[in-house]
């Protein structure tokens, strides 16, 4: 980007460390958040300018990355930067949306001169904190190359996927994935435990193999622990699976895995533990297994 700041738009616990990576790469020039504490603790551990409103960032930076919850905050988010857009600009959301959601953001945007690129992200609080994520991008590709450089101090991987809206559709396909993982990996586990078994054996015997994952090296000691430290949020992940079966009804069609992970993130939801990270689905497992009732 021409004048070589960024801002950055949604500070939770994904966007704080992503948005701190920039800053150490020099390229943060200010942040906004809808809980305005929330940006004014930024900005005092990391010396950067608090916008008085999305406008007002849009005016002092060229590149503007968005990471918020819902399709709504998003369209509502566009809404209020409209006004100080123009073709010097590029958005970027990282939030998790409908596919169609990015279509529609994309032709707004388009229409003030500006360009867009849905490029979510998977990786968890570890990929954010590490600037590791894997980056799925939707968009125009000259775009692209204008907000490399910056997406480089977010993410490892950055893969443009096609038009706008791809790079969403590509985020879906990913939870999916990461559904079935985590049933699976949940799963095993439990039963490890009803066999006696030593858990960081059994993580290290199955580690190299053909049941070998990232989510059973970095969430098969929290089950072992019995304690689910935040990396992705249930509640956030259900909501992305809604959209993984509104996509799959789309063509009249079912997601078993994400059907019965749902089931189970609302039985953990119901009990209070919402904000614990997925990995908590192994209570639910240890329950099944042991034949009582998860806490």
């Amino acid at each position: 980007m021409q004048n070589g700041k960024c801002g950055f738009i949604g500070l939770g616990s994904m966007g704080w460390p992503m948005a701190r990576n920039l800053q150490k790469a020099g390229l943060l020039g200010a942040v906004w958040n809808r809980s305005p504490e929330k940006a004014r603790d930024f900005a005092r551990q990391y010396s950067v300018t608090v916008a008085e409103d999305p406008a007002e960032l849009a005016r002092s930076c060229q590149l503007i990355v968005t990471c918020i919850s819902a399709d709504s905050d998003l369209e509502a988010m566009v809404t209020a930067l409209l006004p100080a857009l123009g073709p010097d600009h590029v958005v970027v959301d990282c939030s998790t949306v409908r596919p169609a959601t990015a279509r529609s953001v994309a032709s707004r945007i388009s229409e003030a001169g500006a360009g867009f690129l849905d490029a979510p992200v998977s990786g968890g609080t570890e990929g954010a904190e590490q600037g590791s994520l894997s980056m799925m991008v939707g968009g125009d590709a000259d775009a692209l190359v204008l907000a490399r450089g910056p997406l480089e101090a977010m993410a490892s991987s950055i893969i443009h996927m096609g038009p706008a809206g791809s790079g969403q559709a590509t985020k879906a396909v990913n939870q999916v994935a990461v559904a079935g993982v985590n049933q699976a990996v949940s799963e095993a586990m439990a039963l490890a435990e009803t066999q006696g078994l030593d858990a960081d054996r059994v993580i290290q015997a199955l580690s190299g193999g053909a049941a070998d994952s990232w989510f059973l090296r970095k969430r098969g000691p929290n089950m072992r622990n019995g304690v689910y430290p935040l990396g992705f949020r249930v509640s956030l992940h259900d909501k992305d699976l809604a959209i993984c079966q509104s996509l799959a009804a789309e063509q009249d069609a079912q997601l078993p895995i994400v059907e019965m992970t749902r089931l189970h993130y609302r039985r953990l939801m119901d009990a209070g533990h919402g904000d614990e990270d997925v990995s908590s689905l192994h209570r639910i497992k240890q329950a099944q297994l042991s034949g009582e009732s998860e806490s």
